[in-house]
């Protein structure tokens, strides 16, 4: 048996046994558990969530009941704690808050023993008030019935939109007495919190109940606070709450008349200002009264029952004694919302674990023989390439996407594993293994372009500042260009001193390197400041750079020797990519670009001619400018208005002193004028001052 599992085993038949060992057994297994258990998952679900819904929905009822009953109870001691509330106008702004309190409220008002009445309601605009519709944009009113000073009671309405702007009022006189009503004299009979038997509201002309609150002083009623919702939006609240679409759910009073139901179809009348309730086994239809009248007796719980041949999921639970009314909630579902599903799925799973097994033992043995053969040939290259010995084996090709790019992964491995063993740097390398080049010595001439960085004034920081600040300054600093180089997808070719080296087109060929070197230019002068700001706050001198970019032909590649070699680019564009840098220092600048770049990149970039100037080993002078933003590169990176204003202003200049007239000293002096501190005005002031 060890022998067994010790044996060296080959690819393919490996495969083919692990395959019909393993996955025959279990996909059968799977397909027959699967198709045995949905049916009592689906069935435990839809108890489950009937059974939750029961309870949560007779909790959220009873609270959303209870939050009402609360405002209305808080109305009636605030009539009991200042008696004189209700009787005047100010309280109709504490009605409105409790009407925006919550959707289902349609109005929140007070009768008083006087006979007066004030109320805070919504309206329909469709609907006629005092016999003309509500103004145009009318969506609530407040209503108060006082008596005038003839002694003739008078209702009145004032209308307002949906921010609370009056839109206009109603007057008519009114034999409305609220004490009449029933909401009002059943009230003050319980002397405590009451709930209404579904009536019709006289003022709304909709029907619904009325949960009301009594307030008294001195021993004596003064009023009935009272809070409307209607029968549709306790409608509403159930068809919100639906746990499936064939769901049903109804509110029943104790004779099983219904109060609501959640597909919100009107099961009452209005037979001339009575309401007439319609029992759950008119309204339902068959299945409803089937269900109804087949449930158990004596308890609450869940019971199932057929009907059809169909078979179904309900209950029928009484609401808390505290809701105020033996009110109960019935829900009714088919158990199909949940099996259904299920059922297609046993279906399709079955069939198709059949014909997948089936075909499965076929391919699987022709696609083990592509997938092992090119594999294992990879894997005595990989081989080859660990021990690093001789010439690598030729890479297999596959049709297979996964094993083709493996191939050319291991290829490149192979490159990467003698880049290593030449001490190539690691950085480099990740390049070298993304472009798909080989390392080898040699190098071939390519138009790119070339960065250098130096720090202002080094030497001198150097004898002022403890060894081991600076080196975390300077640390801080090479971090920031590293990053922004590299994000910028330039090459840092070395380090300088305190300065930095890099280039842009090369391993990987770049359509638009030189913009990418101002980018990454201003993106760490940007960098730079952010770490000047820290560095003030630490009470630390600031550290400023210089930056200087050129595109040219240059030699780009790997020099040294095959012990030791470095990949860099070489030839005079890198001199003048260096004294650009150094240019910085005679006329103030910050990053200073030549032509060549702005050639390459000028319809996105912002500068600022400079001069013409002679670089060593060249004799054609070299336009060179002072780069202030660029386009493109998101918004922290382009010329705010008072930089365009700078370059506009330095171009006038320029052009002034390229052709030599007299007017330039005046245009730079200009410059210095609304930029003090500009480096270069200062630099052409001084050098036209003294001509």
């Amino acid at each position: 048996m060890i022998s067994f599992f010790k044996r060296d085993w080959r690819l393919k038949p490996s495969i083919l046994a692990l395959f019909v060992v393993l996955t025959v057994p279990v996909s059968v297994t799977i397909v027959a558990v699967t198709f045995l258990s949905n049916e009592s998952i689906a069935r435990i679900d839809a108890e489950t969530l009937v059974d939750r819904f029961r309870v949560t929905s007779t909790k959220d009822a009873e609270s959303d009941f209870d939050g009402i009953k609360a405002m209305a109870r808080t109305a009636a001691v605030l009539g009991s704690e200042q008696p004189d509330f209700y009787f005047n106008d100010r309280s109709l702004g504490y009605l409105d808050s409790i009407l925006l309190s919550n959707d289902k409220i349609v109005s929140a008002y007070v009768g008083l023993n006087d006979g007066t009445f004030r109320q805070a309601r919504r309206i329909d605009p469709q609907v006629k008030i005092q016999g003309k519709l509500p103004p145009a944009g009318a969506r609530f009113a407040y209503r108060w019935i006082v008596k005038g000073n003839d002694g003739i009671l008078l209702d009145r309405y004032e209308f307002r939109n949906a921010e609370g702007v009056v839109l206009g009022t109603s007057q008519e006189e009114t034999s409305y007495d609220p004490r009449q009503r029933v909401w009002y004299r059943f009230t003050v009979q319980a002397g405590s919190t009451f709930t209404t038997e579904p009536d019709v509201f006289a003022a709304l002309g909709l029907i619904g109940f009325t949960i009301a609150a009594p307030f008294s002083a001195d021993g004596r009623t003064l009023g009935v606070a009272a809070i409307d919702m209607t029968l549709d939006g306790l409608s509403a609240y159930l068809a919100e709450r639906k746990i499936s679409a064939g769901t049903r759910s109804y509110i029943l009073d104790s004779r099983g008349l219904v109060i609501a139901n959640s597909d919100m179809s009107k099961t009452y009348t209005n037979n001339d200002g009575q309401v007439e309730l319609r029992h759950l086994t008119e309204v339902g239809g068959e299945l409803v009264a089937a269900a109804f009248t087949e449930r158990p007796e004596g308890r609450e719980k869940l019971y199932t029952f057929f009907h059809d041949g169909d078979e179904y999921v309900a209950s029928l639970t009484a609401l808390p004694p505290a809701f105020g009314k033996r009110w109960q909630l019935f829900v009714l579902t088919p158990l199909s919302d949940f099996t259904r599903p299920f059922e297609k799925n046993n279906h399709r799973m079955l069939l198709f674990g059949l014909v997948a097994t089936a075909l499965q033992l076929v391919i699987i043995y022709l696609l083990s023989g592509i997938v092992s053969a090119p594999l294992e040939r990879l894997a005595r290259k990989v081989d080859r390439i660990q021990e690093f010995e001789g010439e690598s084996l030729p890479s297999p090709q596959s049709a297979i996407r996964e094993i083709s790019v493996l191939s050319r992964a291991i290829d490149t491995l192979d490159s990467a594993a003698k880049a290593f063993a030449a001490f190539v740097p690691v950085g480099l390398v990740k390049q070298l293994l993304q472009s798909d080049q080989k390392l080898e010595l040699g190098g071939h001439s390519r138009f790119l372009t070339i960065f250098f960085s130096d720090l202002e004034a080094f030497s001198t920081l150097s004898e002022e500042v403890p060894s081991q600040e600076l080196l975390l300054r300077i640390s801080a600093y090479f971090a920031l260009v590293t990053r922004i180089v590299n994000a910028e997808h330039g090459t840092i070719d070395k380090f300088l001193g305190d300065g930095v080296m890099a280039f842009w087109g090369a391993p990987a060929l770049l359509e638009d390197h030189a913009w990418l070197a101002c980018v990454a230019a201003l993106r760490i002068q940007r960098g730079m400041e952010e770490l000047n700001t820290q560095w003030r706050e630490q009470g630390l001198k600031p550290l400023n750079l210089r930056i200087g970019i050129h595109s040219d032909a240059v030699l780009v590649g790997n020099v040294g020797s095959r012990e030791r070699m470095s990949y860099t680019v070489i030839g005079d564009g890198v001199n003048v990519a260096a004294r650009l840098e150094g240019i910085n220092k005679e006329y103030g600048t910050r990053v200073c670009i030549s032509h060549s770049v702005f050639k390459e990149a000028g319809e996105r970039l912002c500068v600022r001619p400079i001069e013409e100037v002679v670089v060593k080993g060249r004799r054609a002078r070299i336009p060179i400018y002072e780069l202030l933003g660029v386009y493109g590169a998101g918004p922290e990176l382009e010329p705010d208005p008072a930089l365009q204003r700078l370059g506009e202003l330095s171009r006038d200049a320029y052009a002034a002193w390229s052709a030599q007239k007299p007017e330039a000293l005046d245009l730079y002096k200009k410059i210095l004028c609304e930029f003090p501190t500009d480096g270069l005005a200062k630099a052409f002031v001084a050098r036209l001052g003294s001509a």
